[in-house]
């Protein structure tokens, strides 16, 4: 577990500072009484709308997630806070449930999860992310999953549920092909070679699979791409995607500060390349610009995409439409809610 560290809170009005070397983080686990587990997107750049959270926090630790900055709601730091301090939500499956048995709700894909991974490891201790999936294939409502754990070939029996019954796609985000390179950044989640295996795992058992290439760190991982789609490929994935490494708000300070650590002498070209994409920038957020870079080194790294993935073999098809497969299991089980409360709903 790294020093503690966390950039101010710009939700608090008063910050701390250590007199005394940081302590190492220790973990902590936190329950949320949320009353709704799914959240709505509008964002217009984002394929789905819906998505679903059962842990806020995330144990792997990655430097760059994006994720940080909605640790600080809670009155905790963008930094270590964010690696250590993990809040579970124990009621998502029964919220869920009830979520479902609406009658506005219509069967529209949930994503698993729009924010940390569904599958740290936590979850194989508390089982959510696998109760939620099970309520999923109940209702044969669609689901796609993104994550870096190995964890989730435990649920291969309830992603075939899904896969028979309604829809389910399987995203692993690899953004390096050294596990040195990834263990370095990403310091507590599963090896590349590990995620690859469960990729593996799943295509073979006919779960259709994705490689999300996610961040991309000019000057650090680009040379990584070509790579990853042909392991990709190999291992069974259907297709395949990428995204810019992105700073919104206290990200920047603790990617900066972990990577001076990991990469003293590669810090400045990162710092360089990222500019150099982001037309003197380090971050942008505006809507359709966020995910991608802009300038002749981004095109090249657009270029290298494209070539690798033709040349991996992937089709331009691959994508499958979510079929509208939705129906709720029975009359019996919307005794759950009175009569006003589902003309409320309707």
């Amino acid at each position: 577990m790294q020093p503690v560290s966390n950039p101010p809170n710009p939700f608090e009005s008063q910050h701390r500072h250590l007199l005394e070397p940081a302590p190492r983080a220790k973990l902590q686990v936190f329950e949320d009484s949320a009353r709704e587990i799914i959240s709505s997107n509008d964002s217009p750049d984002l394929p789905f709308r819906w998505s679903l959270n059962p842990y806020r926090g995330c144990f792997h630790a990655c430097a760059y997630c994006y994720a940080r900055p909605t640790h600080e709601y809670w009155g905790f730091g963008a930094g270590t806070d964010f690696d250590s301090k993990i809040i579970v939500k124990r009621e998502a499956p029964t919220l869920l449930r009830r979520t479902l048995l609406k009658p506005s709700w219509h069967g529209e894909l949930i994503v698993f999860s729009g924010n940390t991974d569904c599958y740290q490891p936590l979850e194989a201790a508390y089982g959510l992310t696998r109760a939620c999936l099970e309520v999923c294939a109940e209702f044969r409502n669609p689901v796609g999953l993104i994550t870096k754990a190995a964890l989730i070939t435990r649920d291969l029996d309830v992603l075939r549920r899904l896969h028979d019954q309604a829809w389910v796609q399987v995203y692993f985000s690899i953004p390096f092909a050294a596990d040195a390179m990834a263990r370095t950044v990403e310091p507590q989640a599963p090896s590349s070679t590990k995620r690859f295996e469960a990729m593996r795992l799943l295509s073979e058992a006919g779960i259709p699979t994705a490689i999300s290439v996610a961040p991309v760190i000019p000057g650090l991982n680009e040379d990584d791409i070509p790579a990853l789609l042909a392991r990709a490929r190999e291992a069974g994935a259907g297709s395949a995607t990428y995204t810019i490494l992105r700073l919104s708000g206290s990200v920047e300070p603790v990617f900066l500060e972990r990577m001076a650590a990991a990469f003293p002498d590669r810090i400045n070209k990162i710092i360089n390349r990222m500019k150099e994409v982001r037309g003197g920038r380090l971050s942008e957020g505006q809507f359709f610009k966020r995910h991608r870079g802009t300038g002749v080194y981004w095109d090249m790294i657009e270029r290298l995409f494209e070539v690798g993935y033709r040349k991996a073999g992937f089709q331009d098809d691959a994508v499958r439409p979510v079929p509208r497969s939705f129906r709720r299991p029975g009359p019996t089980q919307t005794t759950l809610f009175t009569d006003e409360e589902q003309r409320d709903e309707a």
